[in-house]
Parts: C-alpha cells; sequence; structure tokens
C-alpha cells in the first residue's frame, strides 16, 4: 500500500531579510505547487533469515531527474549509505529519511519497534515528484515557437522532465538545468518525503483533508514541522528562517521564526549521541516560533511572473545585508524598523479587509468587481455608501503600504550595495501597479532577478498576464492555496493523465 503526502511551494509576500531575527514577522502565502512523496516497501515479504540483518535497502527515484539510487539504511545507527560511490547525492531525502526513522525509534515503545523493524525490514521505496511551477520551462516554451503566457505552460506534460544542458556536443558532463521560480522546492520536498514516512512509519496520521478548518491533526503537524525543519537546515548546512518549511507544513500564514538553537545544538549532538536521542530533544525542544492564521482576502488573486532575467543568490544577498547592518548600524536599524512598520500596515490593511469581507459581503464584493475593471486612481468615485468606503480606503492603505515596502527596500538594497528591486524590476513594478484592478506588486522573499509577483482583485489578472508576456515575463500557473501538507489518495501522475493528453511532451 503507497502512501502518498504532498507539501506545497511558497511565496513571501512580506518580511524580506526582516524575518531572519525574531521578533520580526512576515506573510508567506503558500501555493498550488505541490513536491509529492510516494513511499511504499520496496519487498512484499521479508526474507526468512532477514530478521537479524543490520541493514535494509532504500531506493530513491526522480522521475524528472531519470534518476534512481540505491542505499543502504543501518538500522542500529541509521547511517545511509549509498551502494554506488558515483551516484548522485540529495542531502534534503537522505537527512529526511534518518531523521524520521530515527523519530520512530524515539516515540515508539518495544512492541511497537519490533513492527517497525519488521517494516523496514521490507525496504523504502521512496518517489518524489515537482509540480512544474517550481521550474524554469521558458526555454521549452521558446523552442515551441509559443507566447510566453501560463496557457502556453499548461501544455507542457505534468511532472516533466527537468531539461539537461551538455558541456559539449557528446553530452559529456550533462548536468541537470536548476533554473527554478523560487517557490522553496527543497523546503517543499523535504517536507513532503518526511511527512510521507513519519505516515507510512505510523509516528503521525495526517488529514486527507484540504480544508484548513477542518484538521484535527495540528499535533502531528508539530512532529512533521519539527523533523522537517531539522533535515532541512542540516542539509542546508546552516540554520536558516524557516518560513518555508513552515508554509509547507502549515500553509499560508503570518510567521516568527524560531530560536536557532533549538537546532544548531543537534549539529553538536548529532556527532556524539545516537540520532533517537537526538531527535528526542528535537520533538522535546522549545519551539518558540510564532504561527498566526492568515490568507489573501476573499476575490484576491496571486500572480508570479518569471522575468527570465537570470537568478539571483539569496545567501550572497543576505550576506551583503548582513555585512551593511555591522558597517552602519544606525542607519540599517532606521530602515529595518520604517520597512517593518510598511510591513505591518500592509498586514493590519489585508486583514481588515477580509473582516469587512465577512461582517459586509456584498459591499465587499462590489467594490471588488468595479475595482477591477479600474486604476487605483479611480478606486474612490466608487465610494457610493460608508461600508463600500470602508473597503476602498482599506484597498488604497494596501497600496501604498505596499509602495513604502518597495521603497525601503530598494534603500537597503542601494545601501547594502545588492539588487533587491533591481533597476528592470522597478520599472515592471511600477507599469504593473498601475494596470487596472492591480492592488499589489512586488518582488517575493529577498528579491533579485528571480521573480515577481501581483495580487489583483476579481478577474483582473488576466490583463496583467498579457502585460507581462509582452515585457518577457513569464506569468506561471501558481495561483495561492491556503492548504499545507496533506495525505493524498493517489500516485499524482494517475490523476494527470487525462490533462496530459494534448500536452508538449519534453524529452
Amino acid at each position: 500500500m503507497a502512501i502518498v503526502a504532498s507539501a506545497p511551494g511558497k511565496v513571501l509576500m512580506t518580511g524580506g531579510y526582516l524575518i531572519l531575527e525574531r521578533p520580526n514577522p512576515g506573510l508567506v502565502l503558500s501555493t498550488n505547487a505541490r513536491f509529492y512523496a510516494i513511499i511504499k516497501p520496496i519487498h512484499h515479504q521479508i526474507h526468512p533469515n532477514s530478521w537479524s540483518w543490520a541493514w535494509t535497502d532504500v531506493k530513491l527515484t526522480s522521475p524528472q531527474l531519470s534518476r534512481e539510487s540505491m542505499y543502504k539504511l543501518a538500522l542500529k545507527n541509521l547511517t545511509l549509505q549509498p551502494v554506488s560511490s558515483s551516484e548522485a547525492r540529495n542531502p534534503f531525502v537522505e537527512y529526511a529519511v534518518q531523521y524520521s526513522v530515527a523519530a520512530a525509534y524515539a516515540t515508539f515503545d518495544d512492541n511497537k519497534k519490533d513492527l517497525l523493524h519488521k517494516l523496514l525490514l521490507q525496504g523504502l521505496d521512496i518517489t518524489i515528484l515537482g509540480c512544474n511551477d517550481f521550474y524554469s520551462y521558458r526555454n521549452e516554451i521558446e523552442r515551441h515557437g509559443f507566447p510566453l503566457t501560463p496557457e502556453s505552460l499548461a501544455r507542457i506534460s505534468p511532472f516533466a522532465p527537468i531539461t539537461f544542458n551538455s558541456d559539449d556536443a557528446n553530452g559529456r558532463d550533462s548536468k541537470p538545468e536548476v533554473a527554478k521560480t523560487g517557490l522553496g522546492s527543497s523546503a517543499a520536498m523535504t517536507t513532503a518525503v518526511v511527512a510521507a514516512l513519519l505516515h507510512y512509519l505510523d509516528v503521525v496520521k495526517l488529514s486527507p483533508s484540504k480544508v484548513h478548518q477542518e484538521r484535527k491533526d495540528i499535533a502531528d503537524l508539530d512532529t512533521v514541522h519539527k523533523i522537517a525543519q531539522t533535515a532541512h537546515c542540516i542539509a542546508q548546512g546552516k540554520v536558516g528562517s524557516g518560513f518555508d518549511v513552515s508554509s509547507a507544513v502549515y500553509g499560508s500564514h503570518r510567521y516568527v521564526r524560531f530560536s536557532p538553537e533549538v537546532i544548531s545544538s543537534t549539529q553538536v549532538a548529532a556527532n556524539l549521541l545516537p540520532l533517537p536521542e537526538v531527535i528526542t530533544d528535537i520533538l522535546n525542544g522549545n519551539w518558540d516560533h510564532d504561527r498566526t492564521e492568515f490568507s489573501l482576502p476573499p476575490l484576491m488573486t496571486l500572480l508570479l511572473g518569471e522575468p527570465g532575467t537570470g537568478g539571483s543568490s539569496t545567501p550572497s544577498m543576505v550576506g551583503a545585508v548582513k555585512k551593511w547592518q555591522k558597517s552602519d548600524p544606525e542607519k540599517s536599524l532606521d530602515t529595518w524598523r520604517r520597512l517593518s512598520e510598511a510591513n505591518s500596515a500592509l498586514e493590519v490593511q489585508l486583514n481588515f479587509l477580509s473582516n469587512l469581507a465577512k461582517e459586509q459581503w456584498d459591499a465587499y464584493k462590489s467594490v471588488i468587481e468595479s475595482c477591477s475593471i479600474l486604476r487605483s486612481d479611480k478606486w474612490i468615485e466608487q465610494a457610493s455608501e460608508p461600508s463600500k468606503e470602508a473597503v476602498i480606503k482599506a484597498l488604497l492603505g494596501a497600496k501604498d503600504a505596499m509602495l513604502g515596502i518597495r521603497y525601503h527596500m530598494r534603500l537597503m538594497g542601494e545601501a547594502a550595495g545588492v539588487p533587491i528591486e533591481p533597476e528592470s524590476q522597478t520599472q515592471l513594478l511600477d507599469a504593473t501597479m498601475n494596470l487596472e484592478g492591480v492592488l499589489l506588486a512586488g518582488v517575493p522573499g529577498a528579491g533579485g532577478f528571480d521573480a515577481v509577483f501581483a495580487v489583483t482583485l476579481g478577474d483582473s489578472g488576466r490583463n496583467v498576464t498579457k502585460i507581462w508576456s509582452s515585457s518577457n515575463v513569464l506569468a506561471l500557473l501558481v495561483k495561492e492555496d491556503p492548504c499545507g501538507v496533506s495525505l493524498e489518495s493517489a500516485d499524482p501522475r494517475t490523476n494527470e493523465i487525462t490533462s496530459a493528453v494534448s500536452s508538449i511532451h519534453i524529452e
């Protein structure tokens, strides 16, 4: 019986750079782009002499990379060794496997450990799949002569192979092209593998529900979060803010990071203590992150665009900002304070709009529909009654706050000498914010050349994608989906067969 779990990618709408330091919050939106992990046994029966075996098999398959790797998992110390020294390594999945199995050993009594041992002796067959939105398929679209539109992206077969660049004409030294769209593929992949394994090993019982309010498995999600955060940080070699893993687990929310000490101690202890003891400390640690419910107000749509101007290195940009903070603490503190105030102002206005939608739906819906076909300088003319005026003022307040965020992000980039909002992005975002029905536009996360986002009212997003296409920006198929990690009913490839009939097949 295969277990399938999925976890979403993310867009950090506010909190870039600030979110690295407590208690600064960030608004992170989870998306409909999901990573899937499929877990099943390799052997359906245990060999009669296998009970005394000290190791078991682990097979990792990544169809999009045409890659299959075999490992041996030592059941005593939980080390994971590739069978072939030439195997390409995936540290995110490797640590996800080790820490998930360790979590089972750490939490089970002797009877359940016997059952666990038998289950592990059947081997672990792990398949990972990422939605196309995590990767750039711009080259394929251009090669087929299609326009840079979401419709063209939709023609690419689901879970399409990631193309390979060749260093020479014979194809030697081929490496996968890892042009990504900045949705947090490693965090979503790690979370999906951890969630699927913990459910398969009976450590947690995940909910199949995609409706956040119906979920009864919050304690189990907390367990997934702790193991996934730890595996992701150790695989990265550093303790990051963790917002990407948090949104992969819990979905859209307002996030304040955990204290790094809760994981950094693990890096030391892992060399001295048995792994289940280390994981016990992790599970019982002081996870002091803050998570508050948040998602976009109704009738608003998240759009993400790929400018195609080359990626940016987030670690080097973060390093430059930290260096600037040390060299000019007074100015940097003032910039951070003003940026934080603008972030808070946007959060307040969006929450106010969500409340207005609940309390005065008819007025709210009417305003959104009328403003969706007008530029923002015409919105105030729709304030024909107090309830509508309140909605319009909140919309304009959100737009002003976004302009403030962009202004202070640019100042920070100029002072630190890094392109947080490059000139090319500034021109594009200014033009986007002047379009009919556009509420917000900005650079997500740490900024740079990777992506742009917009939040639109009603059906106005179609106009944005057209304008972006004419500016050589490819609007992705990504939308906000507030749901976090989830148990799936089947292999996602079986669900996609009918939709892929008329799609482009990429070799």
